[in-house]
């Protein structure tokens, strides 16, 4: 289950800038529970799957999990043992930009100590820190 985008406008996409806080989803806005970005960083595919199947097998079929992430910018990579220039490497893999505050999963149906065990597992497949954030009543 490979999250990719279906087609984009252009193949190979800019390194592009991480600074500033996360634009957007810095509120739960399904799940009781959710995992915050607290660094910034690339989260690939592969890492996201790997935190899906971490958070659903703990679960045990109980429980919802929203991701709120998508990867949509491509990264490329030129063969190895390649000389410098004839242009850009093709596209590689894909990547999701992660700024400070960004809700990566939201998780629900399960008491707090279960959703907290359930990402606690998750975060240790990604390689910046987070923090469980839970849902305030608002008014």
């Amino acid at each position: 289950m490979a999250q990719i985008p279906t087609r984009t406008k252009y193949r190979k996409m800019m390194k592009g800038s991480r600074k500033g806080l996360t634009k957007a989803a810095s509120f739960l806005d399904f799940g009781e529970f959710g995992m915050q970005a607290l660094d910034r960083g690339w989260i690939t595919n592969q890492q996201i799957e790997a935190c899906r199947v971490a958070i659903t097998r703990y679960f045990n079929r109980r429980g919802q999990v929203w991701i709120r992430i998508f990867p949509d910018k491509s990264v490329t990579k030129k063969p190895a043992e390649t000389r410098m220039g004839k242009g850009k490497g093709n596209p590689d893999h894909w990547v999701a930009v992660i700024r400070p505050g960004r809700v990566l999963f939201e998780v629900s149906g399960v008491s707090k100590d279960v959703a907290q065990n359930a990402l606690r597992r998750a975060a240790a497949k990604i390689g910046i820190k987070t923090r469980f954030v839970e849902r305030l009543e608002r008014i």
